[in-house]
């Protein structure tokens, strides 16, 4: 390897962990929702931070099977597990500890503009259609 390139990994390799610690920003975790409902660990996704649901207080439904995605107006999507999907998507640094992209709703199947902030070990989410818009709080607990 040629010493430009040495030194080009050198500086490459640096901004690369700061960038992702940026995005990041010590959001990266399993938080739990304020009503103790749904359990979503929040992860890196690219240069972004996505969140997955991976515990629900009550994964069954009426019939003991586990709780799908019933009304996701894709047809084809509808019988996905709940635990396990993505429902916050490309959440974007926008400044210290705070972050936009989307959240999708499976209570509905529709997606919103969201926003995330962090403040200690607790994290407010809002989903927002125009100007209105819905928070849901959640508590660090790993």
């Amino acid at each position: 390897m040629t010493n430009f390139r040495k030194l080009g990994l050198m500086v490459l390799l640096p901004l690369a962990i700061i960038s992702q610690a940026k995005a990041d920003g010590g959001a990266s975790g399993v938080w739990l929702m304020e009503n103790g409902k749904v359990t979503v660990r929040i992860s890196p996704c690219g240069p972004n931070l996505c969140g997955t649901i991976v515990a629900l207080a009550k994964p069954l439904n009426k019939q003991g099977k586990p709780k799908v995605d019933k009304e996701n107006p894709n047809e084809s999507l509808r019988n996905r597990p709940i635990i396990g999907l993505t429902i916050l998507s490309n959440m974007a640094p926008q400044s210290d500890n705070k972050w936009a992209g989307t959240i999708y709703n499976a209570d509905d199947g529709r997606t919103y503009s969201s926003y995330m902030k962090l403040v200690g070990d607790h994290m407010k989410v809002k989903g927002c259609v125009a100007f209105i818009c819905k928070s849901m709080d959640f508590t660090r607990i790993n």
